[in-house]
């Protein structure tokens, strides 16, 4: 079982990660500490693959940092990504071993994953209730949603809360409005209303279709993926915070999907590699920016058992492009 607290080191750096499965998407925090005083603590998203058995998770936003007055750093100052293969090798012993690398560019390797599944924890937080019963009603998605929104608000620091007093309502005095004298009806002057042109309305402005947004922004390359086999899966979650991305995909320049609502569950689809080109590009346009700007997804590609991903970001300017090339038959 992946859900539980890790401990052990990432990069060299002491690290205690809890993690939680909701499906096949994992979510939880994680701590880069040298002590309890000392430490950076990040909301972290992944995925399992519980064919391969591999966990591969990403700190996404950061939450909170401590240090003491004689701290010269704090630990987990770069957010990794890390992909860690799950063994058992009995005596109850579990363990993620493998690989961590930069999180905005995976391909840059930042040292090695080994931790080890224990029953205690040294950081307390919201998540703890969940993993205490997880078996007993604690996996449900919707207590899992629901403690991930709380999980999710930076702390703000001890200084910040420091002298804070209420302050005492301010009485406002108003001088009593003097009665004005009233005038005869008589000595009225007649106001003579000037007749006001007519102005015709102005049309709505209608909104671009996908259609027209594909085709006017820019194309921005990403990444170039092999294919081969029978066919490919792609899966997309929303890469930042949950805030209502949704996109569009288009499959060499024709409509493949639309109004996909980016979550941190993953949105699949699978492609025939018999129907696709020799060359082929994959580009996601954003329907909208959500609630913070730019549109960002993080795509996953199953390709012959073998697992690529990708970050791709898209604004009001420019889309996202995949190239899929079929790789070259065997003699």
């Amino acid at each position: 079982m992946i859900t539980g607290v890790w401990k052990g080191k990432i990069n060299r750096q002491k690290v205690e990660v809890k993690i939680i499965q909701n499906g096949d998407s994992l979510t939880g925090t994680s701590y880069y500490y040298e002590s309890a005083n000392n430490y950076r603590r990040y909301s972290i998203r992944g995925y399992f693959d519980a064919t391969t058995n591999e966990a591969v998770w990403w700190d996404d936003q950061l939450l909170e940092e401590k240090s003491s007055r004689f701290t010269i750093s704090i630990p987990g100052k770069m957010p990794l990504l890390s992909r860690a293969d799950f063994n058992c090798p009995g005596g109850n012993k579990m363990m993620l071993d493998g690989k961590a690398a930069q999180k905005e560019n995976d391909r840059v390797a930042k040292g090695e994953v080994h931790l080890d599944k224990n029953e205690q924890t040294d950081f307390e937080d919201e998540w703890d209730f969940v993993i205490d019963n997880y078996t007993v009603g604690g996996n449900d998605p919707e207590i899992i949603d629901s403690i991930n929104a709380i999980a999710q608000l930076p702390v703000k620091p001890a200084e910040e809360l420091i002298g804070i007093k209420e302050e005492t309502p301010k009485i406002i005095v108003t001088e009593k409005p003097t009665q004005k004298e009233t005038v005869p009806p008589e000595k009225i002057n007649p106001v003579i209303e000037k007749p006001q042109p007519v102005v015709k309305p102005a049309e709505p402005l209608k909104a671009p279709t996908i259609e027209e947004k594909f085709v006017t922004r820019q194309k921005v390359f990403i990444k170039e993926i092999p294919v081969s086999g029978d066919s490919i899966e792609l899966r997309f979650y929303d890469n930042a915070e949950i805030d209502g991305d949704s996109i569009s995909l288009f499959l060499n320049d024709k409509l493949l999907f639309q109004h996909i609502k980016l979550t941190a569950n993953a949105y699949a689809i699978k492609l025939a590699v018999q129907d696709l080109n020799e060359r082929n590009e994959l580009v996601m346009v954003a329907e909208n920016m959500g609630a913070i700007p730019p549109n960002t997804s993080y795509m996953v590609a199953i390709v012959n058992g073998h697992r690529q991903d990708a970050y791709l970001a898209s604004t009001e300017g420019s889309s996202a492009m995949i190239q899929f090339v079929k790789a070259p038959p065997k003699n």
